[in-house]
């Protein structure tokens, strides 16, 4: 067979059909053209592939899930899904993968290479596809829109993503413990919850993440870096997200709805959060005593009731605070501030809870109810306290005597008489010494 010597790189193709295409790529050549978005390749095959993302085709179908793709190259990478197989080994660590563009990745991981360069900011990436979607941070561009909400995006694969929101896909499944994911890469780092694994390291401080974006938004607490700034109010931002999430509150953009009951959200996260209050789904389980949670965070506040960890410190009494709510409430005993303000009467209180409580004086709403003598209350100290009535319970100790209260209040009316007597006998000391007559010196 005659082969063809592509005489500026030296490789040999085929036919002549391929050299001609192969060649576009030393002379930058793209002659196919969408007319959809404008964008422009090189090769049909790529342009045939691309336009059905507009078009939503997907001819090539999995005979194992029956899931559908745009590409025949991705249907046999999504194969090994089913199959385990991960063809791709590093041979620095052991991990293997099932895509060759994820194992390049990887290994740059290794050597710490980033060799594709914005040109707008100088950031430097290790994927070039990473380095597109970042580009369209200074372009603005978002290409693919969304029919069912209208959100534009920037990338094919966020677009496919945020479609799952409306369909409620989720293809990807943890088998360990049959959590689904709409997301590849969620799956990944959910799994790191039952391996313990802590694949990114601090070199500054030694402390260890289970995600990248984590370990990134860490490293920054370090240098302080906040390179994404909000060009409406000059606010600058260390996450990606928090600058888009912050952007919507000028925006007042909410795209993320509720299909039980209507609920819009600015940001994806408390979106997901919200949706488990209706489907009860409590994801993350504490390794100490089995206690299921909704969210990451509130786990991780969680196990520090096992590790005794209280990381808030309060720098005027030093009493320190497992949560950083509670330290600051705590703070406003020092301050005085007290944010939450009655807008019928204008009293305020330092907690959001105390104003819940108060308001419902205003309107007669005792939500609270005894069950062995049906008194209600407006609020559940209240409730709590009345029942130590039946239960017979004195939780407050006098610290001078045997005496013990229901309430905290009957403790500090008991500690007066303790004043009360402390402040006579200091008085009778007194009027003691004035009386008694200066001792006689003999001369």
């Amino acid at each position: 067979m005659e082969t063809h010597h592509c005489d500026t790189c030296g490789k040999s193709l085929s036919s002549s059909s391929n050299l001609k295409q192969h060649m576009m790529i030393h002379t930058g050549e793209k002659p196919y053209s969408c007319d959809l978005c404008g964008k422009t390749f090189s090769q049909a095959g790529n342009f045939r592939a691309h336009s059905r993302i507009h078009t939503g085709e997907k001819p090539y179908s999995c005979d194992l899930c029956g899931k559908t793709f745009s590409q025949a190259s991705a249907l046999p990478v999504h194969r090994r899904i089913h199959t385990g197989e991960k063809p791709y080994n590093c041979d620095i660590c052991g991990k293997t993968f099932r895509h060759n563009a994820n194992f390049r990745d990887h290994r740059r991981t290794h050597i710490g290479k980033k060799p594709y360069s914005c040109d707008f900011c100088g950031q430097t990436f290790s994927r070039a596809d990473r380095l597109r979607i970042h580009s369209m941070i200074h372009t603005e561009e978002k290409p693919y829109s969304c029919d069912l909400c209208g959100k534009t995006l920037s990338n094919s694969a966020s677009f496919t993503v945020h479609r799952r929101i409306h369909t409620g896909e989720k293809p990807y499944s943890c088998d360990l413990c049959g959590k689904t994911f709409s997301r590849s890469d969620s799956l990944r780092v959910h799994r790191r919850i039952h391996t313990g694994e802590k694949p990114y390291s601090c070199d500054l401080c030694d402390k260890t993440f289970s995600q990248a974006a984590h370990f990134r938004d860490h490293h920054m607490t370090h240098t302080g870096e906040k390179p994404y700034s909000c060009d409406l109010c000059g606010k600058t931002f260390s996450q990606a997200a928090n600058f888009r999430d912050h952007h919507m509150t000028h925006t007042g953009e909410k795209p993320y709805c509720c299909d039980l009951c209507g609920k819009t959200f600015s940001q994806a996260g408390n979106f997901r959060y919200h949706h488990r209050t209706h489907t009860g789904e409590k994801p993350y389980s504490c390794d100490l005593c089995s206690q299921t949670f909704s969210r990451s965070d509130i786990l991780r506040v969680h196990r520090r009731i096992h590790t005794g960890e209280k990381p808030y410190s309060c720098d005027l009494c030093g009493q320190s605070f497992n949560q950083a709510a509670h330290f600051r409430v705590h703070r406003r005993i020092h301050t005085g501030a007290k944010p939450y303000s009655c807008d019928l009467c204008g009293k305020t209180f330092s907690l959001a809870g105390s104003l819940r409580s108060h308001r419902r004086t205003h309107i007669g709403k005792n939500p609270y109810s005894c069950d062995p003598c049906d008194e209600a209350f407006s609020s559940s100290s209240g409730l709590k306290k009345h029942s130590r009535i039946h239960r017979g319970e004195k939780p407050y100790s006098c610290p001078h005597c045997d005496y013990s209260g229901k309430t905290n209040d009957h403790l500090k009316s008991h500690l007066r008489i303790h004043n009360r007597k402390q402040n006579k006998a200091v008085m009778s000391g007194a009027k003691l010494s004035q009386q008694s007559p200066p001792e006689r010196t003999s001369v």
